[in-house]
């Protein structure tokens, strides 16, 4: 019992700094955006429009995982 207890308290730590470093990278993600809609905003917008599609796709095959 007690090492399930340890195996959970293992997994919440690893979580926690998973949470730590995207959300770091997630300021990465949003200096970078500020920079492309100064830049090029025209360009910067079909290249979202792009990844936004291509995160439902991920999306879309992670909820099969979960069925």
């Amino acid at each position: 019992m007690k090492s399930k207890k340890k195996d959970i308290q293992k997994y919440l730590r690893l979580i926690k700094e998973i949470e730590k470093v995207r959300s770091e990278n997630n300021k990465n993600w949003m200096d970078l955006y500020r920079l492309a809609f100064r830049v090029a905003p025209e360009e910067s917008i079909k290249i979202i429009k792009k990844i936004i599609l291509k995160d439902k796709k991920v999306t879309n095959i992670a909820a099969k995982l979960v069925k």
